[in-house]
């Protein structure tokens, strides 16, 4: 089961689409998570925060669960 967030802009990054999913408690904590194991997005591994998430792109952490980026209408 994919659980759908929804962002209200164009675009998203990574790291704040990880605080917005509440998955881990600070921005520190996402930061390091994602240089030490990365997350899976859209079925390839990313290290970066940076990354632009779009609606329709899937997000897996490990541990958390499968998140789909979704349009706030």
């Amino acid at each position: 089961m994919h659980e759908e967030i929804h962002i209200q802009s164009e675009y998203i990054t990574l790291g704040q689409f990880i605080k917005l999913a509440n998955i881990f408690e600070s921005g520190g904590i996402v930061k390091a998570f994602l240089q030490d194991e990365g997350a899976v997005v859209n079925h390839e591994r990313e290290h970066r925060r940076g990354r632009k998430l779009y609606p329709g792109d899937i997000v897996e952490i490990e541990g958390a669960g499968t998140f789909i980026v979704g349009r706030e209408s």
